[in-house]
């Protein structure tokens, strides 16, 4: 029953999050922002979809086992959370799922994107693992993981380009090589 619970309880905050950023949204629209990189976006819905639907199946496939260290991991996956709410915190009317970029606006550079550039990217990569992990869902676990990062290697150039396009952002971003580590001058 946990397993059910927990999925429903992550599908949820998933749809609260999607009424946050077409609130945002609006926001930055009104406000003379540009959206970049529509192509791919409908790919990563897909995914985030196809993920719950794939660890549902397979809970209902292999049984409902809860990993031997699933409490640990369960912990960790709260720490994503922690660290979700506080990139949203940060990002306020900034934060959004698709790549939109209000033009000669200074970036976010407090809470979490004062060490790393990419936070969100980071969490979600976590739990994409964490999560199916914790069920004993393998296969879950192999494709996603794989999809996801696929699709960050798409997004991530995308973002940092319309970034160093519209703000301020290579001014506090110096690091080409690694898309994470904020680099101090």
């Amino acid at each position: 029953m946990f397993p059910i619970i927990f999925v429903l309880i992550v599908v949820i905050q998933r749809l609260v999050e999607l009424f946050i950023a077409r609130r945002n949204e609006r926001w930055m629209k009104d406000h003379g922002a540009i959206e970049f990189g529509k192509s791919h976006y409908v790919l990563m819905v897909a995914i985030h979809t196809l993920f719950f639907v794939f660890l549902t199946i397979e809970l209902f496939t292999k049984g409902f086992n809860l990993h031997r260290f699933w409490i640990p991991l369960f912990l960790v996956f709260l720490l994503t959370q922690i660290g979700r709410v506080w990139v949203i915190k940060s990002l306020g009317k900034f934060w959004n799922t698709k790549i939109i970029v209000l033009p000669n606006t200074n970036i976010v550079a407090k809470g979490p994107y004062q060490f790393i550039k990419h936070p969100n990217y980071l969490i979600v990569t976590v739990e994409l693992l964490v999560i199916p992990l914790m069920f004993n869902a393998y296969l879950t676990l192999v494709i996603f993981a794989i999809l996801n990062q696929l699709i960050l290697y798409i997004r991530i150039p995308l973002e940092e380009k319309a970034l160093r396009q519209c703000t301020n952002y290579n001014e506090n971003h110096h690091s080409r090589f690694n898309p994470f580590i904020k680099q101090r001058t």
